[in-house]
């Protein structure tokens, strides 16, 4: 199959042969390979797999949510806000993320644009932390 994975910065991968891509959809995580049904999604906080070759340990990137579309052509197409490798996350900025957003959440008014945007930084925090093993 092929995958297109881009950021609004920079593309990650551009017609890169792959062997499955693992997608965190909000309807639940699904797996994606060659002569895959067509299919939209919204993707959730999560992780993405995407397995280069069969055998080989996937290639795990966090984002923070995005859309995937796959094509009748075995074509994948991945747009997410942001990516970044698991390996490369720190769980003590993601713990205090996480806390400055839950005080940001406690403190603002019910049905707020500041709730709203505390909420959703809890969220991604809790699915970061999730990814990398770290507990909140």
């Amino acid at each position: 199959m092929t995958l297109n994975f881009s950021l609004p910065h920079r593309s990650v991968y551009f017609e890169k042969s792959v062997d499955r891509v693992v997608i965190p959809g909000v309807e639940g995580v699904y797996g994606v390979t060659a002569g895959h049904t067509p299919i939209v999604s919204e993707m959730k906080p999560g992780v993405v797999d995407i397995v280069h070759a069969s055998g080989e340990e996937p290639e795990k990137l966090f984002v923070s949510g995005g859309i995937a579309i796959t094509h009748d052509n075995s074509l994948t197409e991945i747009s997410a806000i942001e990516a970044v490798q698991l390996d490369e996350i720190d769980g003590d900025a993601v713990k205090d993320t996480f806390a400055k957003a839950k005080s940001a959440f406690d403190g603002a008014e019910s049905g707020s644009m500041e709730k709203a945007e505390a909420q959703i930084q809890m969220e991604v925090s809790k699915e970061m932390a999730a990814a990398i093993g770290v507990s909140l």
